[in-house]
């Protein structure tokens, strides 16, 4: 019987231990494994007997938090990694040669931006952006080099809703996987290879391990898209000479885009997530629905809040029925709108400042998905390092404030903004 999302929040992937009968998955605080023979080393590193040869590589606590996230996405399979930066950075390295190309959104979190704009220069990859709001903007853009196209689910931290289906389209259409980033969202609220996404990633530091205390990401795989017939993925489709003339996409089937990330790019690049923030994350896990719902209906009241508040200009929450992308958040997350959002105060960015350093429940910090309630003035800090054009493209302009509503009481955290609103 298939299991409901709540269930495999708590047990996918994960067995009483075998030695010892421990119920919750053991942390095991290991770098290497011993082998029974050198039989059994040799097919392990010949890739033919999948067991354990190196924490780099694989680790048991890890394995489970891989398994349980890719159940609760409807995923293939997935590698769980050092952070969300790591697993973008290994699901294009998997994808990209020298000289590609990739299309994203314009309107990402502020580091997803820097990563791509910078620092992939240095690998020759090259982003072309366009806009969530126009799916043809993507499709004007691609050509013979593009090996990808790049959203996220909610946008951080403008508070749009993607259309997901309609550029999944134009990625099918162009023989490209899509890849979303659903950070934002999780699973709970949406789940991106229903609406013909292709690749997730996540950083697992936000809202799925959900106590701001493990830094950690993941790229989970649809097993939904052929790499043979696109013949555009050369690391997935042909014979790697380090493995003896292995073929991914032959030996590993509808998981190859996973498993090659894992043996070529996890295995020579090296940003593994450590087993004790595999443990702390699959602690999180296992109130995962419970935590977002909460963090929904807060958010909606504090938007609810805001949005009648004189010193406000505006709120971007799709959860508000008056917010242009509402009928496309029922659509895609009918659960809620996400805990995250932002809004404009009257005054620009001196008001924003002076208001958020008069906070007092809420915790100024560059994070989201906390169990805490969080705030951030994205345009003197996570997205400082943009220009201007750049920052009200992202929606963070100098007046914007983005929040990440906590699991607290709501009457507390509408009380702490409403006294800060007060003084400014």
């Amino acid at each position: 019987m298939k299991q409901k999302f709540e269930t495999l929040s708590v047990h996918a992937g994960a067995a009483p231990d075998p030695t010892t009968g421990a119920r919750a998955t053991p942390i095991y605080q290991t770098t290497a494994y011993v082998f029974d023979d050198v039989d059994q080393a040799a097919n392990r590193f010949a890739l033919s007997d999948p067991g354990n040869i190196y924490s780099r590589i694989t680790n048991p606590t890890q394995a489970v938090l891989e398994e349980r996230i890719a159940a609760l996405e409807g995923g293939s399979a997935a590698l769980a990694t050092a952070s969300g930066h790591a697993a973008e950075f290994l699901a294009f390295q998997t994808l990209m040669e020298p000289g590609d190309n990739f299309i994203a959104a314009r309107q990402l979190y502020g580091g997803s931006i820097n990563q791509f704009t910078h620092t992939f220069k240095s690998f020759d990859w090259h982003v072309r952006f366009a806009d969530a709001n126009d799916a043809s903007t993507f499709e004007a853009q691609i050509n013979d080099r593009t090996r990808a196209i790049f959203i996220e689910s909610f946008a951080n931290p403008g508070g749009i809703v993607v259309d997901i289906k309609k550029i999944a389209k134009i990625a099918q259409k162009h023989n490209i996987p899509l890849i979303v980033d659903n950070t934002m969202a999780t699973p709970y609220l949406i789940r991106p290879f229903e609406h013909g996404a292709n690749i997730v990633v996540h950083s697992l530091t936000k809202f799925i391990g959900g106590h701001g205390n493990s830094m950690g990401g993941i790229i989970v795989d649809g097993g939904n898209f052929d790499w043979k017939q696109s013949g555009k993925y050369p690391k997935i489709t042909e014979p790697r000479p380090d493995y003896a003339g292995l073929v991914a996409s032959d030996a590993f089937g509808n998981m190859a885009f996973a498993l090659t990330a894992r043996i070529l790019g996890m295995r020579d690049l090296g940003p593994t997530i450590s087993p004790f923030n595999a443990f702390l994350i699959l602690t999180g896990v296992e109130t995962l629905p419970l935590r977002m719902q909460r963090h929904c209906d807060n958010a909606l009241s504090v938007a609810t809040f805001l949005e009648n508040h004189p010193k406000v200009s505006w709120v971007s929450y799709s959860g508000l029925k008056s917010n242009p992308y509402h009928a496309l958040q029922q659509q895609y997350a009918p659960n809620g709108a996400g805990s995250v959002f932002t809004f404009g105060i009257k005054g620009g960015y001196d008001a924003c400042v002076q208001f958020v350093s008069k906070l007092g429940l809420f915790s100024l910090l560059a994070n989201i998905g906390d169990t805490r309630s969080l705030v951030i003035h994205p345009a003197s800090t996570t997205h400082r390092q943009l220009t201007d054009t750049q920052k009200i493209a992202a929606g963070a302009g100098p007046d914007v404030v983005r929040l990440s509503i906590g699991i607290e009481n709501a009457a507390d955290i509408i009380a702490d903004l409403e006294q800060a609103l007060a003084i400014i």
